[in-house]
Order: C-alpha cells, then structure tokens, then sequence
C-alpha cells in the first residue's frame, strides 16, 4: 500500500482525492487554498481533513526514508533475505521498523560482542537445541583464557550476555511484550522522601496508579512534570510480573520470553540455566527498555492531546466575535502606576493617550471621570475595553459610572481578558509600531485592538503567551509551534484580511505570503498608497504569480475599482461572474447582494472544464454577501454588580461569565473575580458529554451557579446546570482581614465541587 492509499484509508476518502492534494501540496499550494480554491480538484476535502493529510504524509515520508535507509544498511551487511525484506516492507510504525532493525543496527563493543568473538556462541545454540546438556560440562569446551573466559563460570556468563542481547533483538517477541505491558500495566507515582511540601502541588500523585493507557493527558503531563522537578517517584507496574510471591516465581512477561524461545522447566540438565536467562531477559533487558518506550509512549500521546486542546482553543479565541469598526477606548488597569488610557480610531489608529489615578493611593476619582469624558467626546468613542488584570473591577466601575454620568456619550464598557498584552507591548513589532510610546501604553493599545478585532491582534502575539493551554511549555514545541501556525493560518484565511489597514503579521498569515512578502506589501502600501485593486499586488517587489495565486482569493481591497475584489472570488474565477452577468444581462452592481435573484441560478449552468459546480456554488454564495465574516456577533457578560473579589461569592449565587479556557476535564469562567472558576465536565450539562466543546468554547458568554468557594486555596466550583444545589455542609467563607487580593493568577484554578472535580484541581499547575 503505498502512502495516498493509506491516507485514503485512515480518512475514509478515495485515494484519487488524496493523490490530488499531495501533488498540489508538493507544488506549493497552502491548506487555505487548496480547501477554498481547489474543491474539483480533491472532491472537497476540508481544511481538517487536509491538515491531517498533511501530518500524516511528512511522517510516512520520514518513515520510508527510514525505511530505505534501514534496507540498505543490512544489505550492505549482505544479511538482507527476501523474507526479511518483505518484512521490512510491511512494517507500518516506525516503532516496529526499529525492532526488525535492533539486530542489525551497529552495536557499540558490548560483553556479548566480546564473547561471541571469543567463540562462546555455539554454546549458547548447543544448550538451547538440547537442554539435556550439562551447561558446566559443555562451557568447558569454550574456555579461551587469552579472552578472559578462564573457567566455566566465565563461559556461562558470556552465553548468558549473547542470549539477553538475542531476547532485545527479537521484534516479534519485544512487540508482543511491549503491547502486554502497555494493556496491562499500571503508572504508579509516590513522593521522594522529605519533598512532600515542596511539592504539594503535586498533592494529588504522592501515592497514585492508574492504567497506563487510560491516563488522561492532564494527568500524564501532571506526572512527568512532577517526576523533573524532582518531587515524584514514577515507575512502571506489571500485574502477574512485579506482585509475585517470589522473586524466583515465573510471571507473564518472563513466561513470554521463556514461550518465544522454547523453554520450560522439565527437570533436564540445562532447563534451570535457561529458565534463569529467561528470567534475566524480561528484568535486564526488557523490563527497563519497555518502562522507558512506553513512558514516552505515555508522553508523546498526551502532548498530542495538550497541543490538540491549544489549538481548539487558540482558534476559539481567535474567531472571537469582533467589536468592529468602532472608536474604542484602552483602559489597562493599575493601583499605584495609574490607569493607561488610550483612544484609537475605527481602524484601530493611535489618536491620544494619557495616565489617570482613580485609584489608592491617589484616589482621583472625579478627576479621572472628567478626562475620559473628555476624551470619549473629542473623539466619538463608542467602547471602553478594560483588561482584565489587577484593578480591573476598579476600573470597571469607574468606567460604568462614566457612563451613568455621561449618557449622551452612548458608551458601553467590556472587560477583556489582557493574556500577552504585556509580550506585545515589550515586542520589538511594538516598538516599531510605537517607538515613542510608552510600553504600559502599548499594552493598553492591545487591549483596546482585540475587542475591536481580537484576530488582527493576537496574531501578533506568540500563542503560548495567550494562556488558552495546558502544560504548553512542557510539550515538543516543535509540533506546538506547527499547529499554532496552522490554526493560525486557518482562522486568517477563514475571514479574510482588508490589505490596506493589515499589520505585516497579519499579511503573513495569508496563504502564499512570508513575513518578507507582507513586509514588501505594507511598505508598498506606505510608498504607493492605498491598493486600488488586486492585481496592483503583482508590482509588490518580490510577489510573483504563485504568491498571487496563493494570497488574492483571502485579500480584500473594500474600495476597488473592481466590487469582487472586496469579496472571497479569487481572480482566476471573475470569468465565471462575467458568464453570470452575461446571461443574466445585469450589472455586477445589481448582482451583487440580490440574494433572492442569485439563489435562482443553477451553478451547473456556468460550469466550464476549469471551474465545476464546487467552485460556481461558492461564487453564488459569496456574491449574496461579499466578505462576510465567518464569526459570531459581538456580545459580552455582564458581571454582577457588588461581586469583585472571591470573598465577595456565595453558594448559590447566579453569574454570568466568559470562558476563558476550555480542557478536557471542565472549562474555566472569568466571573470578574480576578480568578477564574473551574466547571467541571460533569457539571456542564444535564445528558453525559465526552468533550466540553461539545458544550462550549472559548469565548462563549455562559450563567452559572456558584457551588463552591475556597478562599485560602483560590480554587471557586461552578455549574452550568442552573437547578444543581450546593452543598449545605461547606461553611460560608470568611472574609479575610484588609483588602482582598486584586491581583490575578496567571494559572487558573477553582475549587472542588465534587470527588470528579477535586481531582481536575491538579490539572493545571
């Protein structure tokens, strides 16, 4: 089976479909394009199914490399027979093809090298052959004392070494143990001793087992995490192998490698011996080998799963429901250093920036008031978006006593959540957005941009200083960066981007474009003016045709002389719009919008050898409403007046909140607290669900109850189900003596509201 059939397979698709894709991928062509443009070509594969086409062919590729590599070195060794070879040829893992290679791969000088030189092999044969041998007696005809094998003893010991290098050679064997052990086993993890306090994040695994290959990634992660930092004791074990009575009894896994070559005890002379290497083949040679590959099996399996939930939520977020085109005011929240005020214009252009103090220790409330008013009239604000860090209630209320003061200003005030605000602001992009501004008003410029399009701003963040995953710094970051970058690349494309405002990290998110094209494109833009159309790209120094090709369809010129530019029509297809109004007889002015009049055509009808009724279809669509926005409309949560701080919270209590963070085990809700709650999967709805985005996701403006509150520990249960009661027996909290802590943990925490949600405590560090 080659590699398109086996894609095919695994996407349930015909291989014809899946060779289209790769020859468009191998020609440059992006996932973006090929999944809007290139719907005849691959019969409609979508952008998932696509991105997984095209994980999937770099790791087959890097496995026949493997592959080929392997071949040629055991045929260079001439041990290469047409059954191995065929063997080779079917293996489907690079796991397995490592096995098939372990006897052939260049060894380093072992003890069993150095004793097969010395002639002792043929012992070990004669014994497995005929177990009726007396091993001393026959190890007597093998002494080579210029070796080192003076005695029997020696010699014995030299076989030995040879047969537990065989027992690691033998792929069928390793593989059958390497699946038992994984079917079977359990993690178990316990505390070192005299780190208990030191770790007590770790609280939940000082003494822990689960099946290994149940462990939920959060958990898996948990543990490794806890295992570096030195606090955990983490080992594999086996049922029926590591619970024998005694250490001489025979379990599963030695049994296994006894039953591969053979060997049983039935009172011969060499059975003893062999029953012994036997023994010392499964706990000195495979035991510690199957403890380390399936840890990392463990591992690699829950950073797939860690990087998969990122990436959920990264493009949650970032196909958040925009502001708009609307004059917004930037307020990021401080006690001490002030409030930074920022107000940009509808395109998110800088227009003026001040400091105030309403605030301790200055407490110029009034004063404070009296400015942003001020400013809020000068320039027509509509909104006032507030980061969501220390003092952010504060200025929360101080923003919707502006607007209770000032009502003819017609303003609404939104919290938003300020993750990376601060990487941006020290950024060296931001200092060329801004050399002579201030870094703290930089942050606020970004708090004011993502409410206004959160798109066009967190692509100019990393995604990891987002804070929408779990345990990204302990996944591979190589696959992390990949599937931020394509997540990235999908939710651009997805919307499309205006080429005269978009910053170059925008641009270069735009299939076809590098960051140097998007760099070429804004200084274009800056020398040139305003693009007038999209054909003007191709004057950009260095955007040729491919480039063109790739990037037109997802760039929107709004004032073009051309209406399609303004819409998701690539170029190469305005033909089939001119065929529409041909034989329509109508203008593209009258066409465009006229949805009851385009849902009339038959796509069929404007079909040529270039352009089928994939392609026509999207086109009528497109033309009922040129460049809509895939994403939702805009609306916010209203937090509950009088509940600022988490000793404010009662049972009880019916809030409305944003999700800020979806995982496996629940979804985390900013309350306007300055600490997000924990809803745990059980409790978010009312029929079983796998997955909490089935439920929600990032984003998503949710009521829940408060069910639990643990003011010590900052840990706040929550549910979506509305009639759940809370638990009469948990006391009210107390209050703690002075001011409550404002401040906002980075981490996300919340408190236990049953056995279920006790446990997703110690998800997130």
């Amino acid at each position: 089976m080659n590699i398109a059939e086996k894609i095919a397979g695994e996407l349930a698709v015909k291989s014809h479909m899946v060779n289209a894709a790769i020859e468009l991928l191998d020609g440059g062509a992006t996932v973006p394009f090929i999944a809007r443009y290139r719907k005849e070509a691959t019969s409609g594969l979508d952008d998932t199914q696509l991105r997984f086409l095209e994980e999937r062919l770099l790791y087959l590729r890097e496995m026949e490399q493997r592959r080929e590599a392997i071949l040629k070195s055991i045929d260079e060794q001439g041990k290469l027979t047409d059954d191995l070879k065929k063997t080779i040829l079917e293996a489907d893992t690079k796991t397995r093809l490592e096995d098939l290679y372990a006897p052939y791969k260049p060894k380093r000088r072992t003890q069993a090298q150095i004793a097969r030189e010395a002639g002792i092999e043929p012992l070990l044969d004669a014994l497995l052959d005929d177990p009726n041998l007396q091993p001393e007696e026959a190890a007597l005809a093998y002494l080579n004392k210029e070796a080192g094998f003076e005695d029997a003893e020696a010699v014995l010991k030299g076989a030995r070494n040879i047969f537990l290098e065989r027992v690691g050679d033998e792929a069928d064997l390793v593989g059958r143990v390497r699946d038992h052990v994984w079917d079977n086993a359990q993690l178990k993890s316990t505390v070192i001793d005299g780190q208990a306090e030191n770790g007590a994040k770790f609280k939940d695994y000082f003494e822990f087992a689960e099946a290994i290959k149940d462990i939920p990634s959060h958990r898996a992660l948990a543990i490794f995490r806890g295992r570096n930092e030195g606090v955990l004791r983490v080992k594999l074990f086996v049922p029926q192998q590591d619970d024998l009575p005694q250490v001489t009894d025979f379990g599963v896994c030695d049994g296994m490698v006894a039953g591969h070559f053979n060997l049983s005890q039935q009172g011969r002379a060499a059975d003893r011996w062999l029953m012994e290497g036997a023994r010392w083949g499964w706990r000195v040679k495979l035991a510690l080998q199957m403890e380390n590959e399936l840890f990392t099996r463990l591992r690699e399996r829950a950073e797939d799963e860690a990087i998969r939930v990122f990436g959920e939520n990264l493009r949650d977020l970032l196909l958040a429901a925009p502001a708009g085109t609307r004059a917004t005011m930037g307020l990021d929240p401080g006690l001490r250093t002030g409030v930074k005020v920022v107000v940009l214009d509808s395109t998110g252009k800088l227009l003026e920036h001040a400091t105030i103090y309403p605030h301790v220790p200055k407490n110029q409330w009034d004063q404070s008031i009296a400015v942003l008013a001020k400013l809020a009239a000068k320039h027509n604000v509509e909104l006032i978006s507030i980061g969501n860090g220390t003092a952010s209630r504060e200025t929360d209320k101080l923003a919707k006593e502006l607007i209770k003061k000032y009502p003819e200003l017609r303003l609404h005030s939104i919290v938003v959540s300020e993750a990376g605000a601060s990487v941006y602001s020290a950024s060296e992009l931001a200092a060329r957005e801004f050399p002579d501004l201030d870094v703290s008003l930089r942050g606020a410029v970004s708090i004011a941009r993502r409410l206004q399009d959160p798109l066009a701003e967190l692509v100019k963040i990393e995604p990891k200083s987002i804070g929408v995953g779990q345990y990204q710094h302990d996944v591979n970051q190589y696959q992390l960066a990949r599937k931020l970058d394509a997540v990235l690349e999908d939710c651009v494309n997805a919307v499309g981007v205006e080429i005269n405002t978009a910053s170059v990290p925008l641009l270069a998110k735009v299939a076809g474009l590098s960051e140097t094209l998007a760099g070429n494109i804004v200084n274009y833009r800056e020398q040139n003016g305003a693009f007038r159309n999209r054909q003007q790209l191709l004057e950009v120094p260095r955007l040729g045709p491919k480039a063109f090709e790739q990037a037109a369809g997802f760039l929107r010129v709004r004032n073009s002389d051309n209406p399609l530019d303004a819409s998701a029509v690539h170029p190469e297809a305005y033909p089939v719009v001119e065929r529409i109004l041909q034989k329509n007889k109508k203008a593209i002015g009258e066409l465009i919008g006229d949805s009851r009049f385009l849902k009339t055509l038959a796509a069929n009808d404007y079909t040529d050898d270039h352009f089928g009724e994939p392609t026509v279809r999207d086109i009528l669509k497109e033309l009922e409403k040129p460049g809509r926005d895939p994403r939702p409309e805009f609306k916010t949560a209203a937090f509950k007046e009088g509940v600022e701080a988490i000793a404010d919270l009662q049972q009880g209590m019916l809030l409305e909140g944003v999700i800020t963070n979806v995982t496996n085990f629940g979804a985390f809700v900013d309350i306007g607290v300055h600490q997000d709650g924990l809803v745990h999967i059980s409790a978010m709805s009312d029929k079983f669900i796998k997955d909490p985005r089935e439920v929600v996701k990032a984003g998503d403006v949710v009521k829940v109850k408060v069910m639990e509150v643990d003011i010590q520990r900052k840990r706040i249960g929550l549910t979506m189900r509305l009639t759940d009661s809370p638990d009469p027996q948990q006391p009210a909290p107390d209050k703690p003596k002075g001011k409550a802590n404002k401040s906002r943990e980075k981490t996300k925490q919340a408190a236990p509201q049953n056995t279920a949600m006790a446990a997703a405590f110690a998800k997130l560090k």
